[in-house]
């Protein structure tokens, strides 16, 4: 009997698939949605906290973030913005808002970054220790200079983390979709993210593979991020958010996340070519600078992702393609209800697949000819970065 590989390939996939969807509809709705009334309070003891907020070359969107921390409903909140070497308006716009705001707003400005540290790193530790300095806070944020937040997003989130004692907090943020095309390759994005994490195990310390981590919103308690060595730990890491929850999950720390579509918002950039452009920076050191890693993933999501879509239109595979793809669309969906990207963008499911690919592979190209980084007008080594990496574990 001959059997045809391309067939049990198809059923395997469409299995996976169908097994992830339900889980993620399990999942998913276990996850605390801050927007619910019950986080509309004050939280138990108003715990001090500090934002830290770096930013280089930010002059368009820096000032619409800090207004927005201005104008939060919570009293116990200080900011410290730092400005990391910028060459644009930024420090000056921190500046005069820092004269507005004299006793909520602190202004850094970096103008050497230091050896062995990335710019961004390095500004997030400083504004740390400025904090235990002048604030002395309960807890610490960190986020980035092109975030927005509602009025009541730290007062509501803060309310659930003294609820359940968290040391780290994630709030998922809603992506500012402009461009359609923006809207394609976020969620195609946010359907992989399933696969590499499951966000309803992040609070299980026995699920080590399932971290997450978004630098639009870190939250971290102050004494856990002293507990596990600050920035210092990880001073040339691109990916510092998702590394910083993995050491806190690898501490035994307590790890939680939540929703709350519209409190925390950002516009990661314009257009699909832009989303390649700022991924092509970051996403290698995802697979630790290995080739090897990063080609397996493209040849999985080629499989996965890229295959339904053909296998739909070829006799044999059409039926397990058909239903890989219905489960695609239902993850979408079911996402949707949350991040506010709508389940239409699952029609352009291969196109955010094939994109990604092309992004896997040009990440690893540009890093591997340049011969390493360049971040904000800064060029970092590939043996420097590979060195300060770490295990991909």
């Amino acid at each position: 009997m001959l059997i045809r590989w391309d067939v049990v390939v198809a059923w395997v996939v469409a299995g996976a698939w169908a097994l992830k969807t339900g889980e993620a509809a399990w999942g998913l709705p276990r996850i605390p949605d801050l927007l619910r009334e019950e986080f509309d309070r004050w939280p138990v003891g108003g715990p001090r906290l500090t934002v830290i907020v770096p930013a280089r070359d930010e002059e368009e969107g820096v000032v619409a973030c800090l207004e927005s921390l201005m104008a939060q409903d919570y009293p116990g909140l200080h900011v410290i913005a730092v400005d990391d070497r910028s060459s644009d308006a930024t420090g000056a716009l921190m500046d005069a808002l820092a004269g507005r705001f004299p006793e909520r707003l602190t202004v850094m400005h970096v103008t050497e970054l230091p050896a062995g540290w990335l710019g961004k790193v390095h500004a997030l530790a400083l504004g740390a220790k400025q904090a235990e300095v002048l604030t002395q806070p309960e807890f610490l944020l960190f986020t980035d200079g092109d975030v927005v937040f509602r009025a009541d997003a730290l007062r509501r989130t803060l309310a659930r983390v003294v609820d359940v004692q968290a040391d780290h907090m994630v709030t998922v943020p809603t992506m500012d979709l402009r461009r359609w095309d923006e809207g394609v390759v976020l969620g195609f994005f946010q359907i992989f993210g399933l696969w590499a994490t499951r966000p309803w195990k992040v609070e299980d310390p026995k699920a080590m593979r399932d971290v997450v981590g978004i630098g639009a919103f870190n939250l971290m308690r102050t004494t856990a991020y002293r507990a596990i060595g600050g920035f210092e730990g990880q001073k040339m890491d691109i990916l510092e958010d998702f590394t910083l929850a993995k050491r806190v999950k690898k501490a035994g720390l307590r790890q939680r996340i939540c929703f709350g579509h519209g409190l925390v918002t950002v516009h990661w950039a314009s257009g699909a070519k832009g989303l390649v452009g700022v991924m092509t920076k970051n996403i290698f050191s995802a697979f630790r600078f290995h080739a090897s890693l990063l080609l397996g993933a493209c040849v999985w999501l080629a499989v996965f992702a890229v295959g339904p879509s053909v296998g739909v239109w070829m006799p044999g595979v059409r039926v397990p393609s058909a239903i890989a793809l219905l489960c695609a669309v239902w993850a979408y969906r079911l996402y949707g209800r949350t991040s506010g990207i709508s389940a239409w963008y699952a029609a352009g499911f291969p196109v955010g697949a094939l994109l990604f690919i092309f992004t896997l592979l040009r990440s690893m190209a540009v890093t591997l000819r340049q011969g390493g980084v360049w971040w904000r007008g800064t060029f970092y080594s590939l043996e420097d970065l590979r060195r300060e990496a770490g295990p991909l574990g």
